[in-house]
């Protein structure tokens, strides 16, 4: 019985043997020259561009609410001014009402399964949030809207119907809501010692996006997806408690009002200098000294143009501290960092202002300029959330992980605050385009100082391509969230380093995605628009790496099956594609003298087979044969990528 069971065994491991090594490649399926569907129409350009038509629509808003620090409530209203550029007639309007999310009976709680708690969502939880919406008008003829809500949208019908080219329309809307303590990750109230910090954020109602692509772009709110958002000017002014200092996005307009003398000259020192300045030390916020006025309200005032979006943060316990920024152009722009004492030290939130200040010179220097005057650094218990302007990071950060979260949210300023990119349905646009250019920054910054502190990709081999994963295409919301990290960051910034390093190189890679980032600042591009304009500038095809790499979830094995050696000829090594997805060859060879070297192959090796032949030209036999050496491409099995004699 023994026996026959060891025989039995052989044999399945050699059906399973010969099955695995048995290729699935298709080139026909990868090379295919129908991957681009879409060819050029009024708006868009097959070569990646907007076209002479290209049109969106403007949404401006002014803002004023007030926040009660006891009950956690913000009341107010906002003033939207809505401009239809597209060339049809609209008779309804779509708005998002984002804090709908935190209601008992919204459609992101219902979908946490019960007794589940999530970065996004708690089932357990007994907040009951939301917007209380008190009144809406259209203030063109001064009449009440007729307007329904569905969960986290609410559509306006219109009297008289929005026409084409330029009409606008003017929506004035009366809410309030309860900030929530845990804000899906976006927002929340963060409990210290000297006093509570709240970080405001999806803080009004605002403007679903109508595109040419799907028209209004209605997906609801249910925590994993972010946002897609119209540009346009904010004009806004927060109410908070005399004892708060409060930072957002954009500039303050009434320092004078809100700041000590001594603040705004410690501010005015900041913005000539490159060290950090401190501007509320940690022994002044528990001073009386520190603040305009002790009792009572003050009125806090910004604005902020061409931006996608604000946000805002307000406590009584901010350390306060500032640096400037030098840009390309010979511009200023202000670094500032708040946080409470909890956070403070030369290993932590000490350093938040030099983090944020080089992050954002570096991007400016490597891809576009920073087009706004402050940047703003926040702790929270939000473990790290991007707004222009203005980000929001986990106040236990210290060191490589505080560097890591702060240039990964200022990163957010290039993709999707610049790039305005549909976050809804394509996170990857925004969080894999990120991940890529903070791998560059780690780097950059102070000379590598935290460089190496990630681990090797293909540490994530199995969760990038194993049975668990999922297509980078996939919708946030439709994704595991197990699997949010892997496929919308870290797969795509992978990717878009392979394409950089060793597919396109680092200058024709770095000219093409900024060429990408020029010419949809302040636009809505979609994914065909990238890998267009990606293709144009860098003079390549790469339809087989975006179909293999972001609409599929190919898998790439590449094997060593054969070496044969002759010292007359050289030696001919057979390679094999074992999976669907394909990459460049990089072969070494050692001889049996020592010698040793390198051969390079492109990937239009696989055009047309699975099965390669390679030739050595050597007169002595070779002792040794590597596929992909130093191990930079995502090879499901490198056991069978090296051969011996």
């Amino acid at each position: 019985m023994i026996k026959h069971l060891s025989f039995l065994m052989t044999i399945l491991f050699c059906i399973q043997f010969s099955y695995a090594q048995k290729s699935v490649y298709d080139p026909h399926a990868l090379f295919s020259p129908m991957f681009y569907s879409d060819v050029s129409t009024i708006t868009r350009s097959t070569d990646g561009s907007p076209s002479n038509s290209y049109w969106q629509n403007k949404s401006d808003y002014q803002i004023n609410v007030s926040l009660n620090e006891n009950t956690n409530e913000i009341t107010g209203s906002v003033i939207i001014t809505y401009k239809n550029n597209s060339p049809r007639t609209l008779s309804f309007l779509w708005l998002q009402l984002d804090q709908n999310l935190f209601a008992k009976d919204s459609r992101g709680q219902n979908r946490m399964p019960v007794g589940s708690r999530s970065r996004y969502g708690n089932a357990n939880s007994t907040f009951s949030g939301g917007y209380k919406i008190l009144a809406v008008k259209i203030l063109n003829d001064n009449s009440n809207a007729d307007y329904v809500v569905t969960d986290t949208r609410m559509q306006v019908r219109l009297k008289n119907a929005l026409k084409p080219a330029g009409d606008f329309i003017k929506i004035k809307i009366d809410y309030a809501f309860t900030l929530p303590e845990e804000g899906a990750d976006r927002c929340g109230i963060l409990k210290t010692k000297n006093g509570n910090i709240f970080t405001v954020a999806q803080w009004y109602p605002r403007m679903c996006v109508y595109d040419e692509i799907e028209g209004w772009n209605t997906l609801p709110y249910l925590g994993p997806s972010e946002f897609y958002l119209d540009y346009g000017d904010f004009d806004f002014s927060i109410t908070a408690p005399a004892s708060h200092i409060v930072v957002a996005s954009g500039d303050l307009q009434n320092p004078t009002e809100v700041l000590t003398a001594l603040q705004i000259k410690r501010l005015t020192d900041a913005k000539a200098s490159d060290k950090t300045v401190m501007v509320r030390t940690e022994k002044e916020v528990t001073e009386t000294s520190s603040r305009p006025k002790q009792t009572g309200t003050l009125t806090w005032k910004f604005k902020m143009q061409n931006a996608r979006d604000v946000s805002w943060a307000s406590s009584k316990s901010f350390i306060w501290d500032a640096a400037k920024i030098n840009l390309p152009d010979g511009k200023k722009a202000l670094a500032q960092s708040a946080y409470p004492a909890e956070s403070n030290g030369n290993n932590a939130w000490g350093r938040a202002t030099e983090y944020t200040k080089a992050s954002i010179e570096n991007y400016s220097k490597r891809w576009f300029q920073y087009p706004y005057n402050n940047a703003v650094n926040v702790a929270s218990n939000v473990g790290g959330m991007e707004y222009p302007g203005i980000v929001f990071c986990g106040s236990g950060a210290v060191e490589a992980d505080l560097f890591g979260v702060t240039d990964h949210e200022f990163g957010h300023t290039w993709f999707p605050m610049i790039v305005g990119s549909n976050e809804r349905k394509y996170g990857w646009m925004d969080e894999g385009f990120n991940t890529f250019i903070n791998t560059l920054a780690l780097q950059d910054f102070n000379k590598g100082e935290y460089n190496g502190s990630s681990p090797s990709p293909t540490f994530f081999l199995e969760a990038m391509f194993g049975k668990n994963s999922e297509s980078i295409m996939s919708t946030p919301d439709a994704m595991k969230e197990a699997n949010i990290g892997m496929m919308l960051y870290y797969k795509p910034g992978y990717g878009l380093t392979l394409l950089r390093d060793n597919i396109l190189g680092p200058e024709r890679f770095d000219y093409a995605f900024k060429e990408y980032i020029k010419k949809w600042a302040y636009k809505h591009p979609t994914p065909w628009d990238f890998f267009h304009t990606m293709d144009n500038a860098s003079g390549e095809d790469l339809t087989w790496f975006w179909k293999g790499w972001f609409v599929e979830n190919y898998k790439l094995d590449q094997a060593i099956v054969d070496v044969k050696n002759d010292i007359v000829n050289g030696a001919v090594v057979t390679i094999e594609n074992l999976d669907k997805m394909a990459m460049p060859i990089i072969l070494e060879y050692e001889t049996t003298s020592g010698k040793k070297d390198i051969i390079k192959l492109p990937v239009e090796i696989w055009n047309n087979t699975s099965s390669f032949k390679i030739k050595i030209p050597v007169s002595e036999n070779v002792k040794s044969v590597t596929l992909d050496p130093e191990k930079l491409f995502p090879d499901m099995n490198y056991a069978n990528n090296k051969w011996n004699l």
